[in-house]
């Protein structure tokens, strides 16, 4: 049991443990805290988003649907292992479950099975949609698995859990079956070889190797973005400034510098404190190292 993290420190500790963590638009006050309690916590809960591609699963997870608002949870892993925090409260993702896990998930033993829906889970655990389809044949990269490691790790070892108090939809409510596609037991034993400082990953005797460091593309000069330019980088910085709040786009961003760019890029640079002419939605170097542009995209 445990008083829920602030926005700032989730973002601390999923960065400490190498987790590359992407603020979406205004997540930290995004939350359905008027509809019931937050808190206190007591685990971490893995689901699977049944939809694909990055952009409209976060967009999904944010805005949630007519019949379920959003936030639909807390972050989102994406398939290359990012983190894309999209609620900081309580979160429409676990519903009503079985009370006997819970208390399971407290005393941190075995979980029974689940066969009641009597509690209410949005109260007491931390929500992570994992972009799969659910159907046993989208795969999981290896990324996204140690990322879905690294983010129950850093939660627990912040609350002092073990592994115990990390479970998946299917363990909590009668009748789901996320996360589809892995064991939640394989999982729990990456997180307590991570907690234990072993790394997790595929091979718990292997020695923990520090996370790589995330490449970022280098600024290429305001005099690359221009009407008539087109570039893959264009197309990542879109992505980025859509994952920042930013995003002006109506089709979504495109390898065109376009006047949807500039107008994107200069809520970037408003967003940075930039006025006048330097929020002109023509990159500089400062806010262009600010976005983290990844550069492999």
């Amino acid at each position: 049991m445990a008083q829920p993290l602030s926005a700032s420190k989730l973002v601390e500790i999923l960065r400490a443990e190498g987790v590359t963590v992407h603020e979406v638009r205004d997540w930290r006050h995004h939350n359905r805290n008027t509809k019931g309690p937050w808190g206190p916590v007591n685990g971490v809960m893995i689901h699977h988003t049944v939809t694909s591609g990055t952009e409209n699963s976060v967009n999904i997870c944010y805005n949630g649907y007519s019949g379920l608002p959003g936030p639909l949870c807390h972050g989102v892993i994406d398939k290359q292992g990012h983190v894309h925090l999209v609620g900081n409260g309580r979160a429409n993702h676990a519903g009503l479950g079985d009370s006997d896990v819970l208390r399971a998930v407290v005393n941190e033993t075995k979980l029974p099975a689940d066969n009641e829906a009597d509690t209410d889970g949005n109260r007491h655990f931390y929500g992570f949609e994992c972009i799969n389809l659910g159907d046993g044949k989208d795969p999981w990269p290896e990324a996204q698995k140690e990322a879905i490691e690294k983010v129950a790790a850093a939660i627990c070892r912040h609350h002092g859990w073990s592994e115990r108090s990390v479970i998946g939809h299917k363990e909590w409510q009668p009748g789901k079956q996320d996360p589809r596609g892995f064991t939640m037991d394989g999982m729990r034993r990456r997180i307590a070889d991570r907690l234990a400082g072993k790394g997790g990953g595929k091979d718990p005797g292997e020695p923990h190797k520090p996370a790589p460091k995330p490449r970022y593309a280098p600024f290429p000069g305001s005099g690359f973005f221009h009407i008539g330019q087109k570039s893959p980088l264009i197309t990542a910085m879109g992505r980025r400034l859509v994952a920042e709040g930013c995003g002006h786009y109506e089709r979504g961003p495109s390898p065109e510098w376009t006047e949807a760019d500039r107008k994107s890029y200069a809520a970037w640079q408003h967003k940075l404190g930039f006025k006048g002419k330097d929020a002109d939605g023509i990159p500089g170097k400062a806010s262009w190292d600010k976005l983290k542009v990844p550069s492999d995209s």
